[in-house]
């Protein structure tokens, strides 16, 4: 017959970790509280649930591949006037816009923080149960090309299609060729109304010529990202230098 001493041992059984560790404590509140079985079963229950979000979220923003340091606290928006921090803060913290499978187009020369901006966002919406997976666009197009070669390229993209955002930094330094613009023209064609992108890019759409190797190609590309999206331009010096003063 089961009894309490048997519980530590079921509980880890049954892989409920939380639950396992903190019986007793919750044993003893309800007893002192005359608490109903219900609320004592209720209360654990909702210990481990809250332990398992909170360890999935944990286990998402190490996948994510962010880059340390990045987050919203740390980026000086008085350092630069053409940010809005009120519409960058509501992309951080509102996932539908994700859910919706929008995209948001971070433009500007480089150094004026459209990394920091990306990664922070990025970050932002992980702590908030979201899948994302920042990487800069060379190293993404170099692995789909190696999926291509091997004939893996839809295999690839498929399971990209698990993080909900897809952070693609410094898409224009990607090659004008054939091989590099056609895997990164079929992840833009295969997110297109499915998963959202937020592209970090120092070139405006006009010069995409020199990331496609044909203009239908560039405009087919600008016409799915503009679709569902939001185009911030940041015409500033750069951010590096003013942190730096």
């Amino acid at each position: 017959m089961s009894n309490s001493a048997s519980l530590p041992s079921l509980l880890k059984q049954l892989r409920l970790g939380t639950m396992q560790d903190q019986w007793e404590e919750i044993s003893q509140r309800a007893e002192a509280g005359h608490w109903t079985y219900a609320r004592f079963l209720a209360t654990l229950c909702e210990r481990e649930l809250i332990s398992r979000e909170q360890r999935r979220i944990q286990q998402n923003l190490s996948d994510a591949k962010l880059p340390i340091g990045k987050t919203l606290a740390t980026f000086e928006f008085a350092k630069l006037t053409s940010i809005n921090p009120a519409q960058i803060t509501t992309f951080a913290e509102n996932t539908e816009w994700v859910k919706q499978a929008r995209n948001l187009i971070l433009f500007g020369p480089s150094g004026v923080g459209k990394t920091h901006l990306a990664a922070a966002i990025g970050r932002r919406l992980g702590e908030q149960g979201l899948r994302a997976l920042f990487t800069k666009t060379t190293t993404l197009v170099q692995q789909m090309q190696a999926a291509n070669k091997e004939l893996q390229l839809a295999g690839f993209i498929n399971k990209l299609s698990k993080y909900q955002l897809l952070i693609l930094d410094d898409i224009g330094y990607v090659k004008k060729s054939e091989a590099e613009s056609g895997v990164l023209f079929e992840l833009i064609t295969d997110r297109y109304e499915t998963g959202s992108l937020l592209i970090t890019s120092n070139q405006p759409f006009d010069q995409w010529d020199n990331i496609f190797p044909n203009n239908s190609m560039a405009v087919a590309a600008i016409d799915r990202l503009v679709h569902h999206a939001t185009i911030i331009s940041i015409n500033e010096p750069s951010y590096r230098k003013a942190l730096q003063k």
